[in-house]
């Protein structure tokens, strides 16, 4: 494959990726501590690389049980959910993809 394909659009089911980078998930350890609660640095830091095809976000608990470490964030009621949209609408500003 040539490096010129790796820019080009890519179709991934029915999304079309602006190109064939995906970023894959990384620990960020960025959510409130105590809640679990995506924060603004998530929504820049997601942002901050919305030219990638496709992000695809750090993992997510989704039962408090499953809160393995320090800053993880979660996905368990709609105040995460809410932390989630706001990186996820970043992303989407900047015409990025993304999956929380």
């Amino acid at each position: 494959m040539s490096k010129k394909v790796l820019f080009e659009p890519f179709k991934l089911g029915d999304l079309t990726l602006r190109n064939r980078i995906i970023m894959s998930p990384m620990t960020r350890c960025r959510a409130d501590y105590k809640t679990g609660i995506p924060t603004e640095l998530h929504a820049e830091y997601y942002s901050q690389r919305a030219s990638a095809g496709l992000i695809v976000s750090e993992c997510a608990y989704v039962d408090w049980r499953g809160h393995g470490y320090a800053g993880a964030p979660g996905m368990t009621n709609e105040e995460h959910a809410n932390g989630w949209k706001k990186s996820v609408d970043a992303v989407h500003k900047k015409g990025g993809l993304m999956f929380a």
